[in-house]
């Protein structure tokens, strides 16, 4: 069984009906648990518009949510260091949300994989 971490684009995607996402994340159900950091639940809540409220929370509340640890938070921090260094700008976001994936193991499903260039990483690009 594999389990899922949704990144804010892929929701974002979801509320909008789009059908090809919605069949995906159906599929994805069935192969194990879907997940979202607590950092894709601000970024839905922070973009909804008053009138998308109550089917926006229905599907926040129907996905597992995942809280910022201190582990997180340092791998996090961890990587906009070492990527910078690179030349490479990581958003804080971006970053929290790909240590989450990483810290539980989980597969981090995606339209901008661009955005998520950490090789341990377990990615499934839309």
């Amino acid at each position: 069984m594999t389990d899922y971490l949704l990144d804010t684009n892929v929701l974002i995607l979801a509320l909008r009906g789009q059908p090809l996402t919605l069949d995906l994340l159906d599929q994805l159900q069935e192969k194990g648990t879907l997940y979202i950091s607590v950092i894709t639940r601000t970024e839905i809540l922070a973009s909804m518009h008053p009138h998308e409220e109550r089917h926006t929370l229905n599907l926040l509340q129907a996905l597992e949510n995942l809280s910022v640890t201190p582990a997180i938070a340092d791998q996090a921090g961890r990587w906009i260091y070492q990527y910078a260094r690179r030349g490479i700008q990581l958003s804080i976001p971006d970053a929290l949300i790909g240590a989450t994936a990483l810290h539980h193991g989980l597969t981090l499903v995606t339209t901008n994989a661009k955005h998520f260039p950490m090789p341990n990483l377990q990615l499934h690009h839309l």
